[in-house]
């Protein structure tokens, strides 16, 4: 009777601490070697829907991992993204724009690097096939912007202070993802003129999106680190409680919505 019982309190334990597994991983787009994370709750037991996380310029670093682990604790699979090739990351304004740069400069590399990530997390056990939502952050949110713009086959599209504009003709119905697009009203990087003409750009697109702005909010409203940033390097950033905390809500409500 003891050990019956010991042996259903170490069952009980091991499954109370049961967490979430981070881990490197790598695939390839063409010859290049990508290095991603992927993030998901062991304890999770059964297929689950698959989200994809498109870093910052900086590239594929701890604050991409951290929204990839938040995305786990709440039951997703996450695959955080290397848009750069060899899981190469910044930690200067130079390099991240040369970085960056080199990917926005080139549509194509762009969609095979997305496409390769996408294929390698919808392939993983754990995954549904084909219930795949991309997450984007400014450089990332331009990007997975563009993937939805392409038509790429995505149930959800999130971009949190993401570039808006784009050299992408979008003809109606091209969009096949439904849309959540967070943008603070104070970015200079993405000025009102550019919101304005992606708001035109969706109506013709008959897009369905929705576009939420925050008053007096900056460019990396969701990072922490903003503030460091704009003290270290010059850049006109802030990070934003409330508006961090609004829009994490909001996308966790969208993809509950859209994602079985």
């Amino acid at each position: 009777m003891k050990i019956a019982l010991a042996l259903s309190l170490l069952f009980f334990t091991s499954s109370a601490l049961a967490a979430v597994v981070g881990k490197d991983v790598s695939y390839k787009a063409g010859d290049t070697v990508m290095k991603g994370y992927l993030a998901f709750d062991d304890a999770v037991k059964g297929k689950r829907a698959g989200v994809l996380v498109v870093p910052e310029w900086w590239g594929a670093n701890d604050y991409a991992r951290k929204r990839a682990r938040m995305l786990a604790n709440e039951g997703y699979v996450a695959l955080v993204v290397d848009m750069y090739g060899n899981g190469q990351i910044a930690d200067n304004p130079q390099d991240a724009g040369a970085l960056a740069g080199s990917v926005n400069k080139n549509p194509p590399l762009a969609l095979a690097r997305f496409q390769a990530a996408e294929k390698f997390l919808d392939k993983q056990p754990n995954v549904k096939k084909g219930e795949l939502a991309a997450l984007g952050y400014c450089f990332g949110g331009g990007v997975v912007l563009n993937m939805a713009r392409a038509g790429e086959p995505l149930k959800a599209v999130v971009s949190y202070h993401g570039v808006l504009a784009t050299d992408v003709a979008v003809k109606p119905g091209d969009i096949k993802a439904k849309l959540r697009i967070f943008h603070g009203e104070a970015d200079p990087l993405v000025p009102p003129e550019q919101v304005e003409a992606f708001k035109t750009e969706m109506a013709n697109a008959k897009a369905d999106y929705m576009l939420v702005t925050y008053p007096g909010v900056k460019h990396t409203f969701t990072n922490r680190e903003a503030d460091s940033y704009a003290a270290q390097f010059g850049l006109p950033l802030k990070y934003d409680n409330a508006a961090d905390s609004d829009s994490w809500t909001r996308t966790l409500e969208f993809l509950k919505a859209t994602l079985k």
